[in-house]
């Protein structure tokens, strides 16, 4: 299968679903290269341009949306065609916004693997894509607050309301209800980590201004 200039890269923070989505990819013959978060996906790019990237939006250090956003600021790899994966920012806001910094194509989770090898196959084989211009960064900043604020309110409301459920629940129940309790947690302050830099970045903008 002739893929063009490089290896597709998966950036992904859950490793089951990295292993998923490496493991079907390598199935229909493509190599891949991963990555656990948007930092270690710019390193991987350094070292190897990928033909198509298939990135997770939430996840630490660096999530999707701000990787997007860089590569699509450097003249190297504002070509790379790009398809955001999200169980997460699924809204239709979130999907404007994401195709807005230039992703190909939007999957949620979970994934339709035949749908998803049939998105990633179109997309390789339709050649060089024109992108949007990029946006401007507070633009960026302002649009991307707006979505981590609207993600950080319905995160706190998931787990208020599964607090409640467990105080009700019987014992056998509770081990499955706790588990989901707690990765809500893990990303709610992975959400509220973002927004609390990107206050002090907005902060600066405001602060350049006056």
């Amino acid at each position: 299968m002739n893929i063009p200039f490089g290896p597709i890269l998966v950036v992904e923070d859950i490793p089951n679903v990295l292993e998923l989505l490496e493991v079907t990819l390598r199935f229909k013959g493509y190599p891949v290269v991963t990555a656990k978060n948007g930092q270690e996906a710019l390193e991987q790019i350094q070292k190897e341009r990928p033909a198509l990237i298939i990135t997770d939006i939430l996840m630490p250090k660096m999530d999707g949306y701000a990787l997007v956003h860089k590569l699509r600021n450097d003249p190297i790899t504002r070509d790379i065609p790009v398809i955001f994966v999200s169980a997460t920012y699924v809204t239709p806001e979130d999907k404007k916004f994401a195709l807005s910094l230039g992703g190909v194509r939007f999957v949620e989770k979970p994934i339709d693997t035949e749908d998803f090898l049939l998105t990633v196959a179109e997309i390789l084989t339709q050649g060089i894509i024109t992108q949007p211009r990029p946006l401007p960064d507070e633009d960026f900043y302002r649009g991307y607050r707006e979505r981590l604020e609207a993600k950080l309110r319905h995160k706190n409301t998931q787990i208020a309301r599964t607090e409640r459920l467990l105080q009700t629940l019987p014992d056998e129940q509770k081990p499955a209800f706790r588990a989901l309790l707690e990765q809500a947690i893990r990303d709610r302050d992975e959400i509220q980590a973002e927004l609390d830099e990107l206050y002090r970045i907005l902060d600066e903008y405001n602060g350049k201004r006056q």
